[in-house]
């Protein structure tokens, strides 16, 4: 990635933290929330991985094409998921956000991270439309959150399940890629 290291490591901070947050909600009792927090977690480490600031570290040739291999896959499994709600269509698209992204960084000399060219300059806008839009709404879906309140008919919501961290951690990993396809 281009830009100063210091915000290059908040990036990997704040990427891996979501990661992490989201391998703990694997532990949720909702069978849904599990299998979405999975994504999620591969999104938050592999954009950890991909923020790390090139001055420090400059990953193997392959390591591009592995990456972009990865997330081919996890494209494919949100693909087939998306018969079964909307919200695996994100995962798509950030899937792809991913791969496009790996490719360019492939493709650039001395594969660094992201120096050298931003891919496909219109493909690039896409993303970075789509996601600007995303944090948007997700921001926005963020502040009206209900509480769930404690009573007889009540049952009690884990940390791991309350909606409103979901949708931050969310809206994390969007920001995190605005400012990784803004760098590119």
């Amino acid at each position: 990635m281009h830009g100063p290291a210091s915000s290059g490591w908040l990036l990997v901070a704040l990427c891996a933290a979501t990661g992490a947050y989201c391998l703990l909600r694997m532990r949720s009792g909702v069978e849904e929330q599990r299998r979405a927090a999975g994504g999620e977690a591969l999104m938050g480490f592999g954009m950890a991985a991909m923020a790390v600031p090139a001055a420090v570290f400059t990953p193997p040739s392959w390591a591009w094409s592995a990456c972009a291999a990865v997330f081919g896959a996890a494209g494919l499994h949100a693909l087939w998921a998306a018969r079964a709600g909307a919200h695996h269509l994100h995962h798509l698209v950030g899937a792809g956000a991913m791969v496009h992204m790996a490719l360019t960084m492939a493709a650039s000399p001395g594969h660094g991270h992201g120096h050298g060219g931003s891919g496909t300059p219109l493909l690039t806008g896409i993303l970075l439309l789509y996601f600007a839009g995303y944090v948007l709404v997700a921001g926005a879906r963020l502040v009206p959150v209900a509480t769930v309140a404690g009573g007889a008919g009540a049952a009690a919501v884990g940390w791991g399940d309350r909606p409103e961290l979901a949708r931050a951690c969310r809206l994390s990993m969007g920001i995190a890629m605005v400012a990784m396809l803004l760098s590119m």
